[in-house]
Order: structure tokens, then sequence, then C-alpha cells
């Protein structure tokens, strides 16, 4: 959402969740498909969602939802089995997903890069997991894993 100013030696910040504010690309629900799997999907939110039903008809039934929002919805379906190890590979998912979104639109990668050294947070109360949980005791995956992947787009260059 926006970018927070550092106080004495700390790194800055930038916030981000709704796709119509700043650094709203780094969101899961920017427009931005991608190509994973030799399959074209409209954003990383589908391609995440449908990862938990992985070799079943429930994934393109998450690909073909006509939004972000609809595919999050039918992932989070708990009237449909999720894979048995979804716990265990959801970040590594999760890592592939960004890595193919910002690497397929060199202009999210230049944006990405060009956060320097700034801390990303996924601002929002609606999860604690991927984003800080809107009062920062979130764990902040995605943020962790959009930086760890800015890193790694510095060393290849």
């Amino acid at each position: 959402m926006s970018r927070a100013a550092p106080a004495g030696n700390e790194r800055p910040e930038i916030r981000f969740y709704e796709t119509n504010r700043p650094f709203g690309e780094f969101s899961n629900f920017s427009r931005h498909p991608l190509k994973l799997d030799g399959v074209v999907w409209p954003t990383s939110e589908h391609y995440f969602q449908a990862q938990k039903f992985a070799g079943t008809p429930h994934a393109e039934e998450v690909r073909a939802q006509a939004t972000p929002m609809l595919a999050a919805r039918f992932g989070r379906r708990r009237d449909l089995p999720l894979r048995a190890d979804w716990d265990a590979v959801k970040d590594d998912v999760m890592r592939a997903a960004l890595r193919a979104k910002f690497t397929q639109h060199p202009a999210l990668c230049q944006l990405l890069l060009d956060t320097g050294d700034a801390v990303l947070v996924e601002h929002t109360g609606n999860d604690s997991y991927w984003a800080d949980g809107g009062d920062g005791s979130g764990r902040n995956r995605l943020g962790e894993l959009l930086m760890d992947l800015r890193a790694a787009l510095r060393e290849d260059g």
C-alpha cells in the first residue's frame, strides 16, 4: 500500500495489499498471467490455489475461476480433499509462482528490483501466515519470499 519512512538505521518498509494501490503488483491478486507446468494461469493466486488440488479435476476448476478472489474461495473449500503434502510444499509452490510471475513480466521484475533493500510486507489483518496479520504479528511469508526472489534476481544479473 505505501512506503513507511525508516526510523534511525532501519531499512525502509514497503507495505502492499490492494492491487489498485502502490506496489499492488506484488499481490497474488494482481492481473499478471503466468505460465507454469505448461499451462497459463490468470494470476499467481489461481496457480497457488489450484496446487492444493494438483492432479485432480479441481485444479482446472480453480484455473477457470473468473477472478483471483473466486480462485481463493475455491481453494479454501474444505469439502474437497487437499493434497496430503500441502503444508510441506505450500511455500515452494508460492516460490515457483512468484518466480514465474516476476520473470515473465519484465516490468514487474524491475519494480521488485527497484525496491532496493526495503522490507516488503503484505499488510492485512486477513492473513497471519502470508501477511503481517495487520499488526505485525503475522509471518509475512509472501513478503519474505519476494525479498528472497529479489536477492536471487540480483544474483542472476
